[in-house]
């Protein structure tokens, strides 16, 4: 009875320990890729990523994912007086991949300098949620030109789409059935059917002339 006893303890046990490493084992520096524009920072340690930036800032998860798979993490647009603290774009790419090489965006002879115009020649789904200083809530399917379509539905600009700094918000994106969605503190936002869906391909943060706060990183597959 005993022993019964101590193995249910120890099975209900390990999951916890499981989601206590994943959530801290994603933020260390070796796991990520930082592409970013002269005068900004990225600080990776104790389980969280902050990026003070000035003129464009992208950072990579080394890893490649398959769908099915959603990416999830809470990010906070930091408003606190600070040189760096401007309310906009908190960004992401995800799927994404370059249709002129096998090797991942950021590999080199691949890495981009951070300027946004620099990510045109992807194949990804992007996010730009508050952009053009918080006036906007973007999702595009980039083609791999610099066109990046845009259709009206996507295009968002009412203040319950918008950004309040200072407040955390969970994101989830998500690729799966051919579907990308994107996912605000449990709220779907975008819904996305791909006639050519993105089925692998690396996950990023990205924004520009911003200070934010990334942290409970999670990856889990479908």
């Amino acid at each position: 009875m005993i022993l019964l006893r101590l193995l249910l303890l120890g099975a209900l046990a390990c999951p916890v320990l499981r989601a206590a490493e994943a959530k801290t084992n994603f933020a260390v520096s070796e796991k990520w890729a930082v592409e970013q524009m002269p005068g900004g920072t990225v600080t990776i340690r104790d389980g969280v990523i902050e990026i003070e930036d000035a003129a464009g800032c992208t950072v990579w998860w080394r890893e490649k994912l398959t769908a099915p798979v959603a990416i999830s993490y809470t990010v906070t647009v930091l408003d606190r007086g600070g040189p760096r603290d401007r309310v906009s774009d908190v960004n992401c790419f995800w799927m994404a991949a370059d249709p002129r090489s096998t090797a991942a965006p950021f590999a080199p002879g691949q890495a981009r300098s951070g300027k946004f115009s620099d990510y045109d020649s992807l194949l990804t789904y992007y996010v730009g949620y508050g952009g053009n200083d918080n006036t906007t809530t973007r999702f595009r399917r980039y083609d791999g030109t610099a066109a990046r379509p845009l259709l009206p539905e996507h295009d968002l600009s009412a203040k319950k789409f918008l950004l309040e700094g200072n407040r955390p918000y969970r994101i989830r994106l998500v690729a799966r059935d051919g579907r990308a969605e994107f996912w605000r503190d449990g709220e779907r936002i975008f819904t996305f059917t791909d006639p050519s869906p993105l089925t692998a391909g690396w996950f990023a943060l990205r924004t520009v002339r911003s200070h934010l706060r990334v942290e409970d990183f999670r990856i889990e597959k479908l």
